[in-house]
């Protein structure tokens, strides 16, 4: 399986178990995004710490995720870049605009905090 999906608490975390996301697995990601949003949920965790290569198609599943949260009103969270695709993330600007974390667990204390405030 490419994905693993699991809900925990306030949010769904998504693992892309691939060392890549590409034109191959990228619209199963976005299927599968659209899917969990259609279940109300509004907090997403990408983790995409297998992935050592993600190309444009990737991105435009990465930036589905976001809008799809940023239109619920919730957060997304993107978590586990390897360098390689922290760098394609950089030279995209897409660091600007999303919110990266190194690991799940940061992810999950920022989405609590988020709640808190």
């Amino acid at each position: 399986m490419t994905f693993e999906i699991h809900k925990n608490g306030n949010h769904t975390l998504v693992k892309v178990n691939s060392e890549r996301l590409d034109t191959n697995n990228a619209p199963d990601l976005k299927s599968a995004l659209v899917v969990i949003s259609n279940k109300g949920e509004k907090n997403i965790v990408l983790d995409l710490s297998s992935c050592t290569y993600c190309d444009s198609s990737g991105l435009r599943a990465v930036l589905v995720a976001n809008r799809l949260c940023e239109d619920a009103i919730g957060t997304f969270i993107l978590c586990g870049l390897q360098p390689d695709v922290k760098n394609l993330v950089k030279i995209s600007m897409l660091h600007t605009v999303l919110l990266i974390t190194e690991t799940t667990d940061e992810a999950k204390d920022l989405l609590v905090k988020k709640e808190n405030l």
